[in-house]
């Protein structure tokens, strides 16, 4: 018995073929089948042995089959169907107790196969096994006959689930169809979207070379236009130089003219120079007692103080009138401070910065203002140290030397701007001389007439006094 096709050679028996090897009671001995038990009617014949012998006594069992006595059923089944179907085959006394057993549990269907009278809706593969195994005359034909039937019914699912892959292959087919339509709709608008932008970029490219063509004539113009500009600005150049230096040698003469003027004035007012000079210093005696007297303040306001900003806190002190330059070039510097009435503003932390910067900002400030107080001190200029006052948490205590003032931006102001402030508030021809290298300030400072200078050139002075 096997689920195989073919025959084994005479006198010799397949493993798992279940054949009519001795005609048992009320069969033939010519009764065989001449191909093996369809693979249903294998299956149950196996399982009911295996029901049986687990059912039956050790020494009624089989002898080939003892050893699968102890399994269970359905791994005895598994297990020992090629056993089970070799003593099936050749002992029909077991084959007999297989077949009581279905008997009792299925006794109307056994006798119709015996009697030869199988109901039409009977179960063809309970049919085929009842006929292996009770073995009625005509039961090979009743196993075929259950063979045709499932490969009947083999044939009609298999056509069925071809029936079925062949709808799904359509399905899929269809939607492979309308996918491609959906695709190649797509990919046309892609195809017409990218022959606008084709377009649009092709006249842009024109416009682009239009407009090159013509800045290019444009450029060609204008550069005609300036070499005849320079040629003609040469010339203006050179005539203003002619006229530079006949202007220089006038004035060299109104100058030497102008010296023996004053030579000659001076020697005549010698005598009254003496008198007036004596005037003068008698009227400041008097002037200076009378002040005394009255208790006047020794120094009048500055336009500089008008301006607000944030004082340190500590004992303020006003500047006595003075300036202060940036120490550079030694004949500037020196020149500046001679200046009258000169006001020297500094950028605190600019000067500090380029000089010692690597101190902390508490002792910058206090060598700067040492050096300034020094300072003031020397030109008896007036002298204005501006801080930003970003730097600080909150406002600080700083003692400010004699003749400097100190003054911190206010929040939200720069120290550039409160610098502006202090030139903005001079009067017009006063000398106000900007410290700071920072260039937007000393370019705000020349716009406002005031004197500009670096702050090393105060650091050298500094350094010297």
């Amino acid at each position: 018995m096997g689920n195989g096709s073919g025959t084994s050679p005479p006198g010799t028996a397949r493993p798992g073929d279940v054949r009519a090897a001795d005609a048992p009671p009320g069969g033939t001995a010519g009764d065989r089948l001449s191909r093996p038990l369809p693979g249903a009617v294998r299956q149950s014949v196996v399982e009911a042995a295996a029901e049986l012998i687990g059912a039956l006594p050790v020494d009624e069992v089989p002898v080939p089959l003892r050893r699968f006595a102890r399994f269970e059923r359905r791994k005895r089944a598994k297990l020992a169907g090629q056993h089970i179907a070799a003593v099936l085959e050749k002992d029909p006394a077991f084959r007999e107790r297989v077949a009581a057993l279905l008997r009792e549990t299925q006794p109307d269907l056994a006798e119709a196969v015996e009697d030869g009278t199988v109901p039409p809706a009977a179960d063809p593969v309970r049919v085929a096994v009842l006929a292996y195994l009770l073995r009625p005359p005509g039961w090979t034909e009743l196993v075929e006959a259950a063979r045709e039937e499932l490969e009947r019914s083999a044939s009609a699912s298999e056509e069925e689930a071809a029936e079925r892959r062949v709808a799904a292959l359509k399905e899929e087919l269809a939607a492979a169809r309308t996918a491609r339509a959906a695709e190649l709709d797509r990919l046309r608008a892609e195809l017409r979207e990218s022959k606008a932008e084709v377009a649009e970029l092709r006249r842009k490219l024109h416009e682009a070379r239009t407009r090159y063509r013509a800045a290019e004539e444009r450029a060609g113009e204008v550069a005609r236009q300036a070499e005849r500009d320079l040629a003609a600005a040469r010339e203006s150049a050179a005539a203003a130089d002619k006229e530079l230096r006949r202007l220089r040698a006038r004035t060299a003469q109104a100058e030497a003219a102008a010296e023996s003027a004053k030579r000659a004035a001076r020697e005549g007012r010698n005598v009254d120079d003496v008198r007036l000079r004596m005037l003068l210093d008698t009227l400041m005696d008097a002037a200076q007692g009378v002040r005394r007297e009255l208790a006047l303040p020794s120094t009048i306001g500055r336009p500089a103080d008008a301006v607000s900003g944030l004082e340190p806190d500590g004992p303020a002190h006003r500047a006595i009138p003075g300036r202060a330059l940036s120490d550079g070039d030694p004949q500037l510097l020196d020149r500046l401070l001679t200046l009258p009435r000169v006001h020297l503003i500094v950028d605190g932390y600019n000067v500090t910065k380029t000089g010692y910067g690597d101190l902390p900002l508490a002792d910058q400030r206090a060598r700067l203002l040492s050096g300034l107080g020094g300072l003031a001190a020397q030109t008896r200029a007036e002298v204005t140290c501006v801080f930003d006052g970003a730097e600080l948490d909150a406002p600080v205590a700083v003692a400010a030397p004699r003749g400097v003032r100190v003054l911190f931006s206010r929040p939200g102001q720069t120290a550039d701007e409160l610098i502006g402030e202090l030139v903005r508030a001079e009067p017009p021809g006063r000398a106000v001389v900007v410290v700071s290298s920072d260039r937007e300030v000393a370019d705000a400072a020349r716009r406002a007439d005031a004197r500009p200078c670096p702050s090393t050139l105060l650091l050298r002075r500094l350094g010297r006094s």
